[in-house]
């Protein structure tokens, strides 16, 4: 079935309000919201929320609030019949592709700010990023008011993030996280991939590789002082491979680890996370790693 594409938050609301009359049985609404350029992660995001809801909304929209001054906000990857029809074979309902007037009709004066959890990771490295972020998620949860909205676990911070400031401001949204989706050869699926040239590509897989021996280490006791040195030697065996940042944190706090202390003696989840750049493509990966996995 081919999804409704709508371009207006009014005629959005008035789909979502006419499907809750329509189902009284079946009143659960999931949402998928998307920067677009879509691949197999938000593929399984959409048949996750397919399997659970009534009805599936996805939107589409490539939030300038949260790319900064020298980012790539203009030529972010856009590609809307493409997207649509990954849209229609993993089973959406609705296709909210809004332009930058319909999202911010005037200047903004508002926006929201999660702190702390913004202090560290990529909130160190792209600082205002999470407020775009939790801004416009802010807006597409009061558009589309669903039951349940799904992110992919490839951003966990993202997650973090979104999860707390649904908590903070009574939010009625369950956030759901789900797997991160990857390659045959491991290297975590993002939009950005498009721009990595072959030797680029290829190098780029020592991020999968590196996050894969960290259940490993961890067990071998290192503290994350240690961890982290280990992790950014074997990244930088890559020449191409420009780090920004490899960081161990709880979760979902995003809290430092104790210092002297072996990892493997963590009471809490555990998120290994990294940026790095190959070129002038920046990707990101993590291992999320819970007591059981640690000890």
């Amino acid at each position: 079935m081919t999804p409704l594409i709508v371009r207006r938050v009014a005629e959005l609301r008035e789909e979502i309000e006419a499907f809750r009359r329509r189902q009284p049985g079946k009143q659960e609404v999931g949402f998928v919201p998307t920067m677009g350029y879509l691949h197999e992660g938000h593929a399984s995001l959409i048949r996750r929320s397919v399997s659970e809801n009534g009805l599936t909304v996805l939107s589409i929209f490539v939030n300038p609030l949260q790319f900064g001054p020298n980012e790539d906000f203009e030529r972010y990857p856009r590609d809307e019949r493409r997207d649509v029809e990954l849209a229609e074979a993993s089973g959406a309902d609705i296709v909210f592709i809004p332009s930058v007037e319909e999202m911010y009709p005037e200047p903004m004066r508002t926006k929201v700010t999660v702190s702390e959890l913004t202090d560290r990771l990529c909130g160190a490295s792209r600082p205002g990023h999470f407020d775009g972020v939790a801004t416009v998620v802010s807006k597409l949860f009061h558009i589309v008011q669903p039951d349940r909205a799904y992110f992919g676990l490839k951003d966990a911070q993202q997650v973090a993030v979104i999860a707390r400031m649904t908590r903070d401001l009574h939010i009625p949204v369950d956030i759901v996280p789900c797997p991160t989706v990857r390659e045959a050869d491991g290297l975590a699926l993002s939009s950005r991939n498009v721009y990595l040239s072959p030797e680029e590509r290829k190098q780029a897989l020592v991020l999968s590789q590196s996050l894969a021996q960290v259940p490993g280490w961890i067990e071998d006791g290192m503290t994350e002082a240690e961890l982290a040195v280990r992790i950014r030697g074997r990244i930088r065996s890559q020449p191409l491979a420009d780090i920004d940042y490899v960081e161990i944190a709880t979760y979902p706090d995003l809290t430092q680890p104790p210092a002297e202390r072996p990892l493997r003696e963590s009471e809490v989840p555990l998120l290994v996370a990294l940026a790095v750049r190959f070129g002038k493509t920046r990707l990101i990966d993590n291992v999320l790693l819970f007591p059981s996995e640690v000890k």
